[in-house]
């Protein structure tokens, strides 16, 4: 069998986002509930795009698979991603609006309330899948926007031996079977209650490790992030940093979290660079435009204080 051709390939979404900068967080009936816009940027997003944008940043050779739109808003991302050093190859083009999201950002804190809209015909088939493109990464990524896809992608790589990671952040009626298809399912927090009933996050993971017997992870945002190897837990707690925008901390921490696993980091060291990078991301503004370079986060990692 040949080299893979990428280190990594990620199948998923993509966004163009319209980011609004506030003075707070908005709030219905109080002062808070009428105010005036700081900036406003357009930038480039999207789960699986950004995360592949920031692999290609953490010196990784990352594809793209996904379907953008015929319009001004498609072509951007296809541009960013490629000017990124992401190949785009072979991402679909369909006759209709490219996913767009509001995104409003607190400025006293960082936090961030995501508005979105797609359109379905952006949704990609399982039979649209090349299981050679998907057999020529070392490791496949996918997300849980669109979820058939997702699982046939992942069930193709872990049929091949390829280890899949996953951006699990909402339940619905699949997200059981696409935990069950990725070997590295990746949860935000607020996912496991949910899926498991517990609210503990070490005692979710346990629960899950009933039924799934793969690396597990859960992000845990400011008290950094959670996995578990078998029956044993490692926890690491995030790098302190003044928040700019949260957008993409958790596409970036995958990214990260890819990069050390595909090095063969221990666990520990897996953690430290993932939560490295997003605290990183963190202090910059937008999805594709916060990702780090691999130097930083080694510089972070090395004891160089963020700022």
């Amino acid at each position: 069998m040949s080299d893979p051709k990428w280190d990594v390939l990620g199948v998923g979404c993509n966004s163009v986002d319209y980011v609004y900068r506030l003075p707070a967080s908005p709030r219905a009936d109080s002062p808070t509930a009428k105010l005036r816009i700081t900036s406003h940027h357009v930038m480039c997003g999207g789960q699986t795009a950004t995360a592949m944008a920031a692999c290609a940043g953490l010196g990784l050779r990352a594809a793209y698979l996904g379907a953008i739109g015929h319009d001004h808003n498609g072509r951007t991302v296809r541009d960013e991603l490629q000017r990124r050093g992401v190949d785009v190859s072979a991402v679909l083009t369909r006759e209709c609006a490219n996913r767009f999201a509001v995104i409003t950002v607190d400025e006293t804190s960082g936090e961030r309330v995501v508005l979105w809209d797609r359109d379905d015909r952006l949704n990609l088939s399982p039979r649209e899948l090349d299981p050679a493109l998907i057999r020529s990464a070392r490791l496949v990524h996918v997300d849980d926007e669109d979820q058939e896809a997702a699982i046939a992608a992942a069930t193709i790589a872990r049929q091949a031996g390829i280890p899949t990671t996953s951006d699990i952040d909402r339940l619905t009626s699949r997200t059981k079977d696409l935990v069950t298809a990725v070997s590295i399912p990746m949860f935000g927090e607020h996912v496991l209650p949910g899926l498991t009933g517990e609210s503990d996050p070490e005692r979710g993971l346990r629960a899950l490790r009933q039924w799934h017997d793969g690396v597990l992870c859960v992000t845990l945002g400011p008290r950094g992030a959670m996995l578990m190897v078998g029956d044993q837990t490692t926890s690491m707690p995030a790098f302190s940093v003044t928040a700019v925008d949260t957008t993409a901390a958790g596409d970036v921490f995958r990214a990260g979290f890819i990069r050390g696993y595909l090095a063969g980091y221990e666990p520990k060291a897996i953690l430290e660079f993932a939560n490295a990078a997003a605290a990183i991301g963190c202090t910059r503004a937008g999805a594709m435009a916060s990702v780090p370079e691999l130097n930083e986060v080694e510089a972070v990692i090395g004891g160089r204080a963020l700022r």
